[in-house]
């Protein structure tokens, strides 16, 4: 696709936020934003993180697109309130890093939950028939105890997913392997503490991470300004915004609900506080 106004493409800065658990929706928003960069021409992105993580394969797949991007433009990641193990894994897609002293950021490692609804299952009577074509193919079965074979294979998921993250982190930071596992046990830390750690480059805002974007493109950082590439909202709330803080957070709780059920026995990097 042939854009218009390439030229002034060229002399702004791309902007892309990712914010809130990471699933396929923010996936394809992302990928689909990344592609419009590319073909604009753009000569850097400034990467807006503020999530504590989410699927494995969609953090995945948006850190090897900003990966293979950032061979042909330069990406800033700017890390806001919280960028969190999956957050942390498409950081590691950017050619560099900036974190506010008091981001929340780390926990990188796996998690894998499912739900055990054996007991309430026998209080009200209910129980499930199951045929199946071998001994795990119900594995993590919400109606009945994990067994001891079945945790020792999802253990080898998990370690196997942990490996990998470690190694797109030790890869990305130019650390060596066992310095990432000596604090990638699942812990949190500050910006400040990342930066210690060999996490992220610099220390400050969104705007010191423009300038630097900027700057790193051989743009005038004064003059510069971001083209933001936003996810388009329903018609409905652009043209009825709403104020009230009460749907807002009634809006988020029912946003997370849905992120915990359609991800139940999925392995996450995700940062659960």
């Amino acid at each position: 696709m042939i854009w218009p106004f390439k030229p002034r493409s060229r002399k702004q800065i791309a902007r892309i936020e990712v914010s809130g658990a990471i699933a396929g929706a923010t996936r394809k928003r992302v990928l689909e934003a990344l592609k419009t960069v590319e073909e604009r021409e753009f000569p850097a992105l400034l990467l807006r993180i503020d999530s504590p993580g989410g699927t494995v394969g969609d953090s995945q797949e948006i850190y090897s697109a900003l990966k293979r991007l950032s061979e042909k433009i330069k990406i800033v990641a700017s890390f806001g309130n919280i960028s969190a193990s999956g957050g942390v894994y498409i950081g590691m897609g950017a050619n560099y890093i900036v974190a506010n002293p008091g981001t929340i950021t780390g926990s990188i490692g796996v998690i894998l939950r499912g739900n055990n609804l054996e007991r309430l299952l026998e209080k009200v009577g209910v129980s499930f028939k199951v045929i199946k074509s071998g001994p795990y193919k119900d594995i993590l079965a919400f109606d009945r105890e994990l067994t001891e074979p079945e945790a020792h294979i999802l253990q080898s998921l998990i370690d196997t997913s942990y490996l990998q993250f470690v190694q797109t982190v030790a890869d990305a930071r130019k650390l060596a392997v066992d310095t990432v596992k000596s604090f990638a046990d699942g812990r949190v830390f500050t910006g400040e503490q990342a930066q210690e750690l060999g996490l992220v480059d610099r220390l400050g805002t969104e705007e010191d991470a423009r300038r630097w974007a900027a700057e790193l493109a051989g743009l005038d950082p004064e003059k510069t300004r971001c083209y933001n590439l936003e996810e388009r909202k329903p018609f409905w709330s652009r043209v009825v915004p709403s104020t009230s803080q009460t749907r807002l957070g009634v809006r988020a709780s029912l946003d997370w609900m849905e992120f915990e059920l359609s991800t139940s026995g999925l392995p996450l990097w995700l940062y659960r506080p």
